[in-house]
C-alpha cells in the first residue's frame, strides 16, 4: 500500500480530541450516530465513546424492511459492547409512503429518499437530545461523490472526512472493532444486493491507490499509467472526481455586497 506508513495510535490520539473539542465549544451534551452495522459508523461510535464516554453516545438504528438483519445484528451488538444508549427507528412506513405515490421511482431515487429520512431522524435525535450528528463519510466517498446530499452527506462534524477507507479500515484494526464488521462486504444497504464496489467498478484497495496518487501526489496520466493503473480506471475516476466536487463544496450562495461581512462572520469571543 503506499500509504501504509499511517501512524493509527496518532490517527486515533487526534480524532479523540477532536471530539472533545467540538462538543465542549458547542456546549451540547451528545455525539448522535447512525449504526449501519458497517465499518465507518462503527468506527465514529468506537471514537466518540473513547471520547466522551458511553453515557454521551447516543446510536440510531434505522432499518428498511429488504435491510440486512445481520447488519441490524451487528450494529445493536457493538452498541452493547459499547455500552451506549440505541434507538431503532423502522424507516420502512415513512419511505413506503413516498414511494406508493412515485410508481416510476428507481433504486437510486429510493436509496437517496432513505438516506435523507435517516438524516432527518438523527437530526431529530439531536434536537431531542441537545446533541451533534456525526458524519461517517470517508476521503474515497467524499472524492468519488459516493454520497447522497443532504443525506449521508450531511452532519455536524465528521471525524473520517481526510481518511481513505483503508485508512479507517487501518484505523479499525486498531481500536479492535469485531471481526465481522472489519471483514464484512462494505454496503450503504440501500436496496437488496447492493454493495458500494459494485456500484462504485473499483474495489477500495485499487481506487484509494489511485486517488492517493492522482490526488495527494497530483500524478499525471501518464505516470499513473507507469505505476500500472489502465487507462479506463484512471478516466472514470478523474470523471468521478471532477463531476463530483460540487458535493464537496457545499451549497452556493450568492455574495451581492463584498464590501460587507456575508453570513460566514465570526463572532469576536467578547461577545
Amino acid at each position: 500500500m503506499y500509504f501504509s506508513d499511517i501512524n493509527p495510535a496518532n490517527v486515533v490520539e487526534r480524532l479523540i480530541e477532536f471530539f472533545k473539542n467540538e462538543l465542549e465549544e458547542t456546549g451540547l451534551q451528545k455525539f448522535i450516530v447512525g449504526l449501519s452495522g458497517g465499518l465507518d459508523s462503527s468506527v465514529c461510535a468506537v471514537l466518540a465513546v473513547k471520547a466522551v464516554g458511553a453515557e454521551s453516545v447516543l446510536g440510531v438504528m434505522m432499518p428498511y424492511k429488504n435491510s440486512s438483519s445481520n447488519s441490524l445484528k451487528d450494529a445493536e451488538e457493538l452498541a452493547g459492547m459499547l455500552g451506549i444508549e440505541t434507538k431503532t427507528v423502522d424507516i420502512s412506513p415513512m419511505s413506503e409512503a413516498y414511494f406508493n405515490i412515485a410508481p416510476d421511482i428507481n433504486d437510486l431515487r429510493q436509496g437517496n429518499f432513505m438516506a435523507r429520512i435517516r438524516m432527518a431522524i438523527l437530526y431529530d435525535f439531536a434536537a431531542k437530545n441537545k446533541g451533534l450528528v456525526l458524519g461517517t463519510s470517508n476521503k474515497t466517498e467524499a472524492l468519488l461523490g459516493y454520497g447522497t446530499l443532504h443525506g449521508d452527506v450531511a452532519w455536524d462534524i465528521d471525524p473520517l472526512w481526510d481518511l481513505y477507507k483503508t485508512q479507517v479500515r487501518q484505523v479499525a484494526e486498531y481500536l479492535e472493532i469485531p471481526r465481522k464488521i472489519l471483514d464484512k462486504t462494505p454496503s450503504a444497504d440501500l436496496w437488496e444486493g447492493q454493495t458500494d464496489e459494485a456500484e462504485l467498478g473499483f474495489t477500495y484497495e485499487r481506487i484509494d491507490e489511485l486517488l492517493y496518487l492522482m490526488v495527494d501526489y497530483g500524478y499525471d496520466f501518464d505516470h499513473l499509467l507507469d505505476e500500472g493503473f489502465e487507462k479506463d480506471e484512471i478516466q472514470r475516476a478523474r470523471s468521478l472526481v471532477k463531476g463530483n466536487q460540487f458535493k464537496r463544496l457545499g451549497p452556493k450562495v450568492a455574495r451581492l455586497f463584498h464590501d460587507y461581512p456575508g453570513c460566514d462572520f465570526i463572532a469576536p469571543e467578547e461577545w
